[in-house]
């Protein structure tokens, strides 16, 4: 077969549509024992009056689902994306559950970042209306002013990030006393920017008597699962998203790439995901041995595993990948032959294999022992392109495709994980500790002002970036006991690496 006939049927194969995709519908998981779907015209007359003000024509699938759940009180665990109206799912509900008379803080909603918590509130005013009910948001990065003459003067609803919220318990600008709803919005993204501990201390201040706690994520790995185990009593599951229909499943993503970028998209996205361990694979030697430098450059603990390797060498970089003392290891395939760890997060595939099934098998890696797992794969030139339809025609593979992650993105989660660092150590400091910093304050204020003191204020923010924040995510054990969310035994799974110790 000559090259241009190869070519045409390749671009045959890219351009002919897969069955299996095209009959695939949207698939729902749903309890046991599960409650019927709510509709528009079965709303209580508040409800109602907050979907005209929205101009909301029908409920999305997340509303109609997990709304009976949150009205009867049965803890709910919510798998669905970002903009699927998950908002509306609890903010609705917690309209008819608090009491607008009453100007305590009956309702907290946790949420990653400030971006969010803004969101949420404007949706919560829309919806709120003229009730008389009031919703404030509390985050981090700006003064104390406004959200203290919000709290002094009675809020319903709070929505804010966990570290915030904290501090405001901690003043006592804030009380939990009288809550009825506790809701963690994106409660995957809060694990992967460092908020756990903030998370369980604020649990700390719930009332004694059951507090309704619903959680909402976009995927359900064991530390999610865990999580919520320690704030709920036996939750229930509800699954809306087609690309994670099962709370243990990998997902396969893809990233379109120029083949000169794949080095430093790679470092960008391991940033953005931020992953407790993974795999990377190439398909030589010498790319193996240059992406392992690449990594170590950037202050990443990665070693390598190629067929150039020493046997003895070889099985010290296994020992310390199998003992969690390693936390990216670049290798080909047949080096990695053997490799089985059941909480490997992430595999990332630097360049697709020649052979499909070889695919399979590297993707299998992640996702073991009924975890969940990630699987992104860096897609460059046509053949690769071409290679990628073949794997997803032959095992019926539905890739999700994320854009390439750029440097204004990667400064905000790095602005917002730093911040989330800094507001914590400032958390822990004694008074005499806050006295003594007092002396750097006019030296800080004089550095803004000035490019080359800008340029020495970010480089002691990227030591410490890297030195805290580079380590594995500290994560929650699986807790085995069906206990109340008071009875779960929590303990932290650090990783060191070599040379730096972090957690994001």
């Amino acid at each position: 077969m000559s090259e241009t006939e190869t070519i045409e049927q390749a671009e045959e194969e890219i351009n002919e549509p897969n069955a299996a995709h095209l009959e695939q519908e949207d698939e729902i998981e749903e309890p046991e024992d599960s409650l019927p779907s709510v509709r528009m015209e079965h709303l209580p007359p508040r409800m109602s009056e907050a979907v005209t003000r929205a101009g909301w024509t029908s409920l999305t699938p997340v509303q109609s689902k997990a709304m009976p759940y949150l009205m009867a009180g049965r803890p709910l665990m919510v798998q669905a994306r970002t903009g699927s109206g998950k908002t509306g799912a609890f903010i609705m509900p917690i309209m008819e559950l608090v009491n607008r008379y009453q100007d305590d803080t009956q309702a907290l909603v946790l949420v990653p970042t400030r971006e969010l918590a803004k969101q949420v509130v404007e949706e919560a005013k829309l919806l709120f209306g003229d009730t008389g009910l009031r919703v404030t948001a509390v985050y981090g990065g700006v003064g104390y002013g406004p959200q203290l003459k919000a709290l002094r003067e009675g809020t319903h609803l709070v929505v804010g990030t966990p570290g915030r919220v904290l501090d405001h318990l901690l003043r006592g600008s804030m009380s939990l006393k009288k809550l009825k709803v506790l809701v963690f919005d994106e409660a995957d993204r809060m694990l992967s920017m460092g908020f756990y501990p903030d998370m369980r201390r604020v649990q700390e201040y719930l009332p004694n008597k059951n507090v309704y706690t619903c959680m909402f994520s976009a995927t359900f790995p064991p530390t999610v699962r865990s999580l919520a185990r320690q704030f709920m009593d036996k939750p229930d599951f509800l699954s809306l998203s087609r690309d994670h229909v099962h709370v243990a499943d990998t997902s396969h993503q893809i990233v379109t790439v120029p083949p000169m970028e794949k080095d430093r998209t790679l470092i960008r996205l391991i940033e953005l995901e931020n992953p407790d361990s993974a795999l990377i694979f190439c398909n030589t030697r010498q790319r193996v041995h240059y992406i392992a430098v690449v990594l170590q450059r950037f202050g990443y603990n990665a070693d390598e595993l190629s067929g150039d390797l020493p046997q003895k060498d070889r099985e010290q970089v296994m020992g310390k990948l199998r003992q969690g003392k390693l936390r990216f290891c670049v290798a080909t395939d047949v080096a990695a032959r053997g490799i089985d760890i059941s909480d490997l997060s992430h595999v990332f595939q630097y360049e697709l294999p020649e052979d499909p099934e070889i695919y399979i098998h590297r993707a299998g890696r992640t996702g073991r022992a009924g975890a969940a797992g990630t699987a992104i794969s860096l897609v460059g030139d046509f053949t690769e392109q071409v290679q990628l339809k073949r794997i997803a025609k032959q095992y019926n593979i539905e890739f999700e495709e994320r854009p390439s992650p750029d440097e204004e993105r990667l400064a905000t989660v790095v602005a917002e994980r730093m911040t989330v660092r800094l507001e914590a150590q400032m958390r822990d400091r004694d008074k005499l500790k806050v006295e003594r910093l007092q002396r750097f304050v006019p030296m800080v204020k004089e550095l803004a002002n000035d490019e080359e003191g800008v340029q020495l204020i970010a480089m002691l923010l990227d030591d410490l970036y890297q030195q805290s924040l580079h380590t594995p995510p500290a994560l929650v054990e699986e807790d085995s006991s069906d206990d109340s969310q008071t009875s779960g035994t929590l303990k932290k799974k650090q990783r060191r690496s070599r040379g730096r110790s972090r957690r994001s």
